[in-house]
């Protein structure tokens, strides 16, 4: 969904939290010594980092839409190749033996993804391999708060579109059984991670980087006050305080790792 340009420094406030997903999919990847990868919204170069680490012989690129993530990427990892670019009409030039992607298709519409995954896959060599994670948040508390607000309250009009685009993503099933004629191997897995925050103010903040940002681009700055202190009173009544004051914030994560056949 098109809006207006990430906020990095947001985004990495909870850099470790983030990261840990990126080890996961790494360490269930079928490639031992890949030649060339390619991080399919590398954000800010976090993700990146990890497959750098990981395959140091490898020629690995990274691409994103937003500039302010592009520029805090060639920062952290001034020798490699970072480029602005829309995921949904990315294209290879030659096959990769690694398309890797974090926490970025939840942001391209339901009904693109599919002809997206099935392009990026037929792209590939045999024994190449697409991998990707996505938050699958939709129906945690912390994003039913989001809609909730968007839709009782005065902006409920000016944030239709953004609560109308927002949508499950779609089911190991699904990907499965479209995917699977394509591939060789198919490795699907759910995961809950459990992130132990601050206070009710920090889930606020995390969200702020990623999920509510849609909602606070399309609002004055008035309201984007007014909208984020509502929001946090539906947190508050959503997460009980543990029993030294922090919460835990409860984050699904979906996986899947395809190899081409």
């Amino acid at each position: 969904m098109a809006g207006k340009d990430w906020d990095a420094a947001q985004y990495l406030k909870f850099e470790a939290e983030r990261t840990r997903p990126v080890r996961d999919l790494l360490a269930q990847l079928p490639l031992t010594s890949p030649k060339r990868i390619v991080d399919l919204g590398c954000g800010p170069g976090n993700s990146t980092e990890v497959l750098v680490k990981h395959f140091p012989q490898a020629h690995i690129t990274g691409l994103d839409s937003s500039p302010d993530m592009i520029e805090k990427a060639r920062k952290r990892l001034p020798d490699l190749d970072f480029t602005i670019g829309d995921l949904s009409s990315f294209e290879q030039k030659e096959p990769s033996d690694l398309l890797y992607s974090n926490a970025v298709y939840q942001w391209v519409p339901y009904d693109q993804r599919m002809q997206i995954f099935t392009r990026l896959i037929q792209s590939q060599a045999p024994g190449g391999v697409f991998a990707f994670q996505v938050p699958d948040n939709f129906n945690e508390p912390s994003h039913e708060a989001m809609r909730a607000v968007a839709d009782e309250g005065p902006w409920a009009e000016d944030l239709r579109r953004v609560t109308t685009f927002r949508k499950a993503f779609q089911s190991p099933q699904e990907l499965y059984d479209k995917l699977k004629p394509l591939c060789s191997e198919i490795n699907i897995w759910h995961t809950y991670y459990y992130h132990i925050l601050e206070d009710h103010q920090a889930i606020v903040e995390w969200v702020k980087g990623t999920g509510l940002r849609p909602y606070l681009d399309q609002l004055s700055s008035f309201d984007q006050e007014s909208f984020t202190k509502e929001y946090l009173k539906r947190v508050e009544k959503s997460y009980r305080p543990l029993v030294d004051g922090k919460v835990c914030l409860r984050y699904p994560r979906l996986f899947l790792v395809a190899v081409r056949a």
